[in-house]
Order: C-alpha cells, then structure tokens, then sequence
C-alpha cells in the first residue's frame, strides 16, 4: 500500500482516530460510572501516547540519529537488536 500523501485525507485520518477515542472512552466510562476508571483510562491514553513519542522521536533525535522510526515493530526489532551487541 502508498504512503498516504492527500493532506485532506491525512486530517481525516487524524479526526477519525479522534473520533474512535472519544466514542470509545465515552462507552467505557458510560458502562462504568467510576471516576476510579476515567483516571485510569485517561493515564492509559495519556502514557501510551508519550511511549509511542518517545519510540519515534526522542530515540531518532537524541539517542541514535542513524534509527528511522517505522512503527512499533521496528522499534521492538532496534531495540532487541541493540541488547543482542551490547
């Protein structure tokens, strides 16, 4: 499949996304009724967000700019493989 290059589609895919995020909570936290579960959630969202962050950009700027970020797989593959040369 092409890289995705409309910057229209590119905004739609970003809106969609948001969109499952909200629709998603808003369920969870609808089923659940607890303020317990919404600080949980929003910790969820909040620290896979600054993990996916920190696999793409912190990695590639400051700690090897030779790595290229090209998804989870391929950080878990760097990652792996730099612990297999140390």
């Amino acid at each position: 499949m092409a890289d995705l290059k409309s910057r229209q589609l590119i905004y739609l895919k970003g809106f969609l996304f948001l969109m499952i995020l909200l629709i998603a909570g808003g369920l969870i936290l609808f089923e659940t009724r607890s303020w317990q579960i919404a600080i949980l959630l929003l910790l969820v969202v909040w620290s896979s967000a600054r993990l996916y962050y920190f696999m793409f950009y912190v990695i590639e700027k400051y700690v090897d700019p030779e790595y290229k970020f090209a998804g989870i797989g391929s950080f878990l593959q760097y990652l792996f493989s730099r612990n297999n040369k140390s």
